[in-house]
Parts: C-alpha cells; structure tokens; sequence
C-alpha cells in the first residue's frame, strides 16, 4: 500500500518553507498564510483531527488560484481545498497547501430563473445563497444543519445531505456541472455526456482519463452491481456506478452519465473546484409539521418505515437528552418543555411539503392516525403555524449542532464524539441495526446520542467519550463493530458525512478489496502524482492515529485555568462564522477571515498555550493581533455550541501582555477616575470638537478616531439627584422586606452624558409606585465622592486589578441592599451585565454572586414586577407610531431582548419591530479608536444603520445601549433613545422628547 500521505518536499519544510512563501506571493494577489498562528488555526476544523498545513493561500480571483495550483504542482507540494472548515470527518485537514477559497470566491456568477439553475464559485456560502434565491421563489435545497456556514464547495466535495434529502437527495443529484482545475493545471468542465451534452470536454487530457474511467467502469461492473450498497445515502468512495448506475437513487432522471458525478463526494482528491453549476427547486407552497414523541429509541425507530410510506419531506430522530440544555435558551425553552412534558425518549420530527395545503393535510391525519393513534405508543404534536415551524427546525438545528456538548463538557467530561456518523442502513433493517450498535456500546460500557435522517436510515451516533482521560482507545473497537454491523445489514458507512480522516478506513469493508483498488485506480487517473488533499478516500491512514488527533491518546493534564477550559471547549465546529443567522461574529462578517472568527481566536489561544509563540504565551502577539478585531459583543457566549466566551478570554489575554498601555487606551481605561472632574469642567473636554485641529490633535496623541465624542454634561444625574434628596423629595419608606425598594445603579455613561436616560427611568419606576434609590458608595468607602462604576472599562483594557477593586466597591455598596432585599436596575445593558457575569469570576466571593442574582436590566424588572401582578404605570397613546429596536449586544447574549420588546408592547398604538440581530460596532469604545472607526461602521452597516435609515420620521429609534445610540446618530444622523423615554413619553403628561438628528435625543 502507498504512504496514506506522500512526504511534502523539502524544499517546502523549514527554512525552504519562506521560499514557497515568496514565491507564492511573486505570483498571486490574494493572501499568504505561512506563519505558525496561520499555519496552526487551519490546522483543525470540526473533527477531532489536527494536521497543520505547510502554509494557506487565500486567493482573491480565479487567476490566483490557478497560479497557486501550478506552483504547488511546481514544488511537488499537496494541495488541501478547504471551505468553512465545518467537516466532522477531517476532510479540510492535510500537511500540503491550504487553499481557502471563502474569503473571496464567494459569489453567484450567474442565475436562471426560468432553467432553475444557478453558477457559483466555491466558497459561497448556502444560506447566503438561499437568500438570494428566494425572492424568486426558489432554493438550492441540500439543506444542511450548518447552513449558516457550510460553503457550496465544501457540500460538493463531500456530497453533503440535508434534512429533506429522502425527497431532493444529496449533493450528487442536484449539481449539473463542475468546472475543475485538474492536477497539471488543466482546466475542465465536467457535466453531462454524450447524447445530452451541451459542452463537449475541452482537452486531450481530460477525454483521454474519461477514457480510462469508460474501461475501469465497464470492468468492474459485475462488482459494483454485486457489492455496491443498496441505501438512499451512501457517500463513501467515489461514484463510480455513475457509468452504470444501481443506486436506489438515480444520479440523473434518465439515466445517463453525468461526469461531474464523479466528482461530487470526491473531497478535492481528484480535482479543484472552480465553479459550481446547481439545479435548483421551487420553495414549496405549504409545509406541515408534527412531532412525535416515544417512549424508547426503538420504539421511535420502528415506527419509521411506516412513516416513511406516507411521502413524508423529512423525518429526524432527536434523542430527546439533546433537548434538556436548550431549556436554558429563553426563546426555547416554552417550546423544549411542551415535548418533553412526558419524559419521551426520542422524538420523531415529521414534515409533509408541497404545493397544496389538502394532500398534505390528509398525509398528517394518516400519520396521526397510525403511528399515532388507539393504541400506539407515540404522543402526536401538530405544528402547522409556519413560525412555530421555524422555531421547532431552529430547536433541532440547535441540539444538533453542538448545544449538548456546550452543556454536557467540563474539565475531565465526556462529550460526543464522531466518528461513526451517518451510518446508513436499509430501512426495512434500521430497526436490527441499532438494537445491535445499541448492544456493542452497552458491552463497552459507553453511552451514546442519536439522531439523524431517519427518512433514508442514516442516524448518526455519538459516543460520549473522554479523550483527554484515554477513552480515545474505545474508538476502535466501536468503529470495527461499527463497520461490520453496516456492512451486514446492507448498508453503508458513510451515509452523510463524507470520509475524510474518520472514515476512509472502512471504505474496504463497504465496497470490499476490489473496488478499493479500482477507487485507486480512479485516484491515479485523475491525479497520478498524489498531490490533491492526499490521505482521503484511497490510501487511508487509521482512524486513531494519534499523531492526527486533536486530544492524543491517552490520559493527559486537564485545563487548568478558565482559558485553558474554554480552548478545550472549543469543537471547531465554525457555527461562529455564520453570515446571517444571529449575532455572531460582527468582525468575522466584516472581514471573512478566519483569524477574526472565534474558532480562530481560541485557535490562536491554544497554540500560544503550547509556547508556539515563545515565553510570552496568551500575552503575545500573536493574540493580539486575533483580539484586534473583538469588540465583546458576547454573542459567542451564547450563539457558540460550547459556550466559549472570547469576550472573557480577551480580557485574559490583554491581562497578559507585557506591552504597557497606549496613552489612549489608559484614558479609556481610566474613565471612572477622571470622568467627576471632567463633568465638574464639562466645556474643556468639550472644546475637542468645537476648536478646529483638535480632534487631529487628539487622534495623534491619543489614537482618537476623528469622529464626535460624547458631550460632557455639566447637570448629571447624581447631582441633581444629590439635590433632590436634600429637598426631601421622594417617596415614603419602603417595606421592611424590600418590596416594592429598586436600587438604581447610574452607570458613568448615563450620569455623565445622557442624564435624561436616568431621569426617564426613575419616573416609570415611581409612576409603577415603587421607591427608588440610587446606588451610592458605601460608608466606609475611601473615595465616598466618586460614584460606583462596575469597572467594564478597565476589563476592555485587561487591567483585572482595577477592574475587582471598582467591583469590590460597588459589591461593598450594594451587598447590606441586597440583604434587605432590594434589586438592582441597571440602564446600561454593558454595565449592569457585567454585575451579571464578570463580578461572579473577579473572585469577590458570596457577596458578588449574591448581586449577581438581583441584577436586572430596566426591562427585566419591569416585566418581572408585571408578572408578579404588581401595579405599572398606565401608559398613554406613544408620540409615533412604530419602534424600530436594536438590542444591545449583551442584551442578546443574555437573552434580555424579549424583555425589551414586552415593555414596548405596553405602549398602546405603538408597532414594534427589531432591526437584524447584530452589533453596532462600538462594544467596548472600540469605534471611538482611530484604528476601529472603520471597522466599526462597517460592523453597523451589516444591518443595524441600513435599518435605521430606512425608517420613516414616525418611527422611534430604540436601543438601550449607550454606544449603540451614538453609533446610530454618527452613522446614520439619526437620534435613538433609551427604552426608558420611550416609556417616560407614554407616561400622563410625559411630554414628547425632543430628537436631535446629531445626538441621542432629549
């Protein structure tokens, strides 16, 4: 057998590593990645394998990456095509070239409605391409669970499968043609041939190898009739049955040769991928949805076949255990606990799809009647509303994509691993086979976590193994029992995601000895030199090889520290550089690039934790040049799978570097400090955008972007409240339990730049008769004139020192409150979510987790105290007539924006609609830095500032963000205001704030 990988040339190692390099960069526009945090963030993706590349190429065109195809031909050095890097099965990994093409050969280069057929480039990713596709009532239907990032390139190379394939098939049935790049550099298209063609092959080499593939084929086709799985899904080997089909499912409708069939499944080993040309499908008109809950697995198995005679577009077996940690997912949770109210085992989610709604409507009636009915062990729950439709598919791409593991791993914990993913078997046999998988985890003693396509018999299990504990050992035995039982059954055992690293091992116990030569064979055909993405498909190395895992075998160090933690949290599984769904990752979608993306980050992270950047670990900088671009948004904290904070570990890392501060970022840091003297001489800090010269005085000395800063308020909210309390105003005293006591907590950016903000607040808050007070020092705090603050701009800065002692002041403040039982309300959704989240790991003990627990945004009170059944103020006809609403970052991360959306809804006449999930750009000051400014507004052109400018004068700008407001009036000249007045306003006799196009309003 050949080396499962040949050695890269020496000319490509070490120092004749550069030499490439520059040479690469001699002949292509795009980027040139050979620098070991490069080189190590593509060294991984979403399997459990890691192989770090010789270097990545990015080309920026087509010209680029046919010059960086020639010289790694030139060199002798492999070459690895990679997309989003979403594969489970190690299909992106290799020790040659990575060439990453969705950075830039991302685009739609042509569109026919009338064919229904689409040209892309490789790295387009498919929601993104869906969107465009829709206003033409049209969808490329591989529906993905990672459609938010998988790119088309990716889905062809491993003839990936979506939910509906039992009704639009793979990958292979809905690509018409491929336009490749061959191993010596010929470009080709592939697509139908013969009769039918409508482009006849354009060079001697590729008519010559489709040749030898005609004989190869005509050969070995009492084999393939004889061995070749009979399932609906099966995407190991190559497809080779294409010159004589006996798939269930036909490649093509009459049953003629498409050589782009070939290609498709075949994970770059055979040729590059330049163009995509893709069938398309019309959105149907009219989608039923039931789901079914079982007592037991096998029960939900059985029922399958029976379901699936109903001509159903989708059938998916959940294991309801992934379900139990989306409780924690506010916008679920109603939906989690209504299915698993009656503690089912697995559940069953069962779509009927098509033009018209009373067909569909007596298939579901015969599902509930059957499976469903007298007698039967399943509970039957019709969702027929399309939006509660997308909320179950949004639950179950949730659970599948990782939200277990985010729940189930910890330091020395199991979590699932895959490796024997998409196993596909018959469906009259599904039932069998998993009694029998079932039997062989029982006998390793490990547990394990279904789901899958049910409808074409490819489930995926998930053994929960921990592999930093030497569980990497009962992988093996897992797989060869595996193997064998799909092989018994009459299945295949790659049924959905390919074979990469994972799964090439057992292409010979599919196909047997003699087709695996001919795949050989096939591989030498189309790349005699073994140059494309070696190691895949022929060749194989063993599964467990621990030179290529992520976790190598046996029992090693657990993290030791909350960085460490999160870094071995992280799965890869790129759910981070999703373009349009959720609010992650605001630098990753303005840039593309994967250093900017959180995987990369916490990539980067992880090498600096193994010394590849010298003594100077996380504090290199190497970091931050990945941190650069974070601006704390925390959508990852809640958006990732594994629950990774990078907002958390940057300020770890900047706590680490040796550099000291810029000038710039000690006078943001240190904005609690001075912010009391600057409010006392408001007109002086002012004078930086009144006088000409100096605000480029100010970028030069203090890195200041030339754009307006916030104006100094001379009448800030302590101060008139400081007055009011030596009038006496105020209500009477509250109860000796505390209720109806709230504990204000004026944040330095509401007190000294939008007093009105606090003001508003304390009105609605006393309107609803409740006793405000305001948060102040403790008696016995050293500065007793200074207000509290909650230290957000020392975290940004990485100064962990006097960021726990400004929390420890106000922990000191408000801890004899919160005894009292007071709560805390907070305006700035940055400030007070920080009490929420930093405070419980700055190590101030059971005081700070004590505040923690009381800390409420303004809307969260409010809708907490109107659940309570406790009085609210009765609110007027609102001054506009509709609320555009953006919410704060970290108020998606929490999951506070419903709040937000409730109060707004109190407002009578008042229609409430959200801006695109996303961030401003300003988290953290970040926009404020001349080095941020742009990147910033680019961040706010993803969607928030194309919305506010589309709104007319009789809409209401809302966000409770302070930068969110200023990003708004700066990049849109549009005023915003703080939910507060907006609910101040509605008040009896509340007055209508005044909006000044330049600033925040009032």
């Amino acid at each position: 057998m050949k080396p499962a990988e040949p050695p890269i040339s020496p000319r490509a190692q070490s120092g004749e590593r550069s030499r490439l390099a520059q040479r690469l960069r001699r002949v292509i526009r795009g980027e040139v990645l050979f620098d070991a945090a490069s080189r190590g963030r593509y060294a991984t993706d979403a399997s459990i394998y890691r192989v770090e590349p010789v270097g990545v190429v990015v080309p920026v065109d087509e010209a680029d990456l046919l010059a960086a195809l020639e010289l790694a031909r030139e060199l002798g050095v492999p070459v690895v095509p990679r997309g989003a890097g979403s594969s489970q099965c190690g299909q992106a990994l290799g020790s040659g070239l990575v060439i990453d093409t969705s950075r830039h050969l991302n685009r739609i280069l042509a569109f026919d409605p009338a064919a229904r057929t689409v040209e892309v480039q490789p790295g387009i990713v498919l929601d993104r391409l869906n969107a465009q596709l829709a206003p033409a009532g049209l969808w490329f239907p591989v529906d993905v669970c990672s459609s938010a990032q998988a790119t088309l390139g990716g889905m062809a190379g491993n003839n990936a499968s979506g939910v509906r394939s039992v009704v639009y098939g793979n990958m292979v049935h809905n690509v018409v043609g491929i336009d490749a790049i061959l191993a010596d550099g010929t470009p080709e298209h592939f697509g139908p041939f013969g009769v039918g063609a409508t482009r006849a092959l354009g060079s001697a080499r590729a008519s010559a190898m489709v040749s030898r593939l005609f004989q190869l084929a005509a050969r070995e086709r009492e084999e393939i009739e004889r061995v070749w799985p009979r399932v609906l899904r099966r995407v190991g080997g190559y497809n080779l049955d294409v010159f004589h089909p006996v798939s269930v499912r036909p490649y093509t409708g009459d049953g003629s040769v498409n050589l782009a069939h070939l290609l498709v499944g075949s994970e770059g080993t055979l040729a590059h991928f330049r163009r995509l040309h893709l069938k398309l499908a019309p959105l149907p008109g009219h989608r039923l949805l039931a789901v079914l809950s079982f007592p037991s697995l096998p029960a939900a198995i059985a029922a399958v076949p029976e379901i699936a005679s109903l001509g159903p577009s989708a059938v998916e077996l959940l294991d309801a255990s992934m379900l139990v940690p989306l409780r924690g997912v506010r916008t679920l949770r109603p939906l989690v606990d209504t299915l698993l109210a009656g503690r089912p085992a697995a559940l069953l989610l069962v779509e009927f799809a098509g033009d018209e709604r009373g067909p569909l409507l007596r298939r579901l009636r015969a599902l509930e009647e059957g499976v469903a009915g007298p007698g039967a062990q399943a509970a039957f729950l019709e969702v027929a509303d399309p939006g509660r439709q997308r909320l179950v598919w949004a639950l179950h791409r949730a659970a599948i994509e990782g939200a277990l593991v985010g729940a189930l791993v910890g330091v020395g914990a199991r979590r699932p691993v895959s490796f024997i993913d998409e196993c596909a078997v018959p469906l009259p046999r599904l039932a069998e086979y998993v009694e029998a998988i079932e039997e062989t985890m029982r006998r390793h003693r490990v547990a394990g976590v279904w789901h899958g396509r049910a409808s074409v018999g490819a489930l995926s299990l998930r053994p929960l193994l921990a592999l930093r504990a030497g569980e990497a050992a009962k992988m093996r035995p897992i797989a060869e029992e595996a193997a064998a039982l799909v092989r018994h059954f009459g299945g295949a055992f790659s049924g959905g995601q390919g074979d990469g690293l994972a799964g090439s091992e057992w292409i010979e116990r599919d196909f047997g000895p003699r087709l695996a030569r001919a795949f050989e064979e096939v591989k030498a055909i189309f790349d005699p030199d073994g140059l494309m993405n070696p190691g895949k498909i022929v060749h194989p190395l063993r599964m467990d090889d621990g030179v290529r895992m992520r976790v190598a075998p046996g029992p090693a160090r657990a993290p030791a520290d909350g960085v460490e933690a999160a870094v071995a949290r992280c799965d890869g599984n790129g759910r981070c550089r999703a373009l349009d769904s959720g609010a992650m990752c605001p630098s990753y979608r303005i840039t593309l690039d994967e250093r900017d993306s959180p995987r990369g980050r916490v990539n980067t992270l992880r090498l600096a934790l193994e010394g590849r950047f010298g003594p100077e670990g996380v504090g290199a900088s190497e970091v931050a040049q990945a941190m650069a671009l974070c601006v704390s948004c925390k959508a990852c904290r809640s958006e990732c799978p594994s629950a990774v904070d990078v907002a958390r570990l940057k300020i770890e890392a900047l706590s680490r570097r040796p550099q000291t501060l810029s000038r710039g970022e000690r006078l943001f840091a240190s904005l609690p400090a001075w912010a009391p003297m600057a409010s006392r001489l408001p007109w002086l800090p002012n004078l930086r955008d009144r006088v000409p010269g100096m605000a480029a005085l100010t970028g030069r000395l203090l890195g200041l972007a030339r754009r307006p800063l916030p104006r100094w308020r001379r009448d800030t909210f302590l101060r008139a409240w400081s007055q009011r309390a030596q009038l006496g105003q105020g209500r009477g005293a509250p109860a000796a339990d505390g209720d109806g006591r709230v504990v204000l907590f004026a944040d330095c950016f509401s007190n000294h730049f939008e007093p009105e903000v606090p003001h508003a607040a304390v009105r609605v808050l006393e309107a609803a008769g409740l006793r405000v007070e305001v948060a102040r020092p403790a008696p016995n705090d050293p500065q007793p004139g200074r207000p509290l603050c909650c230290g957000r701009s020392y975290l940004s800065a990485g100064l962990l020192d006097r960021a726990r002692a400004e929390a420890a002041r106000t922990v000191a403040a408000l801890a004899p409150l919160i005894e009292e039982g007071a709560d805390v309300v907070g305006l700035e959704p940055a400030c007070l979510l920080t009490m929420r989240d930093e405070f419980r790991w700055l190590g101030l003990g059971d005081a700070a987790q004590a505040l923690a627990g009381r800390a409420l945004l303004f809307e969260e009170f409010l809708v907490r105290e109107r659940a309570a059944r406790r009085p609210m103020p009765a609110f007027l006809t609102s001054p506009w007539q509709r609320a555009l609403l953006h919410g704060h970052c970290h108020q998606q991360a929490f999951d506070a924006v419903p709040d937000l959306v409730q109060v707004l809804s109190w407002v009578p006449g008042l229609e409430v609609a959200s801006a695109p999930a996303g961030c401003c750009g300003m988290g953290d000051g970040f926009g404020y830095r001349a080095d941020g400014h742009g990147a910033s507004l680019r961040m706010g052109e993803l969607g928030l500032l194309p919305a506010v400018r589309d709104a007319d004068a009789s809409t209401v700008i809302v966000s409770d963000g302070f930068g969110c407001r200023r990003q708004i009036a700066d990049g849109a000249q549009r005023g915003a205001l703080h939910v507060a007045r907006v609910l101040e306003a509605a008040l009896p006799a509340g007055g209508v704030p005044i909006l000044r196009p330049g600033g925040a309003g009032g």
